[in-house]
């Protein structure tokens, strides 16, 4: 079986990857509470990303 529960490692990647979408598009935002909402939403994610993989999931196993 090949599910997301299974693979903490990709989820977390999957998040980091919609969290940068989000601030992709924060930053092509006009609206100023839009910008910030994206980013804000971009943070949330990033940091639930780190909870599911552990510190440092930002980057890399040196493994």
């Amino acid at each position: 079986m090949s599910s997301n529960a299974s693979r903490p490692s990709e989820r977390a990647r999957q998040m980091r990857d919609k969290a940068e979408e989000l601030e992709q598009a924060a930053q092509h935002a006009k609206d100023p509470a839009e910008r910030r909402r994206l980013t804000d939403k971009a943070l949330r994610i990033r940091e639930k990303s780190e909870q599911v993989n552990g510190r440092g999931s930002g980057t890399m196993d040196p493994m």
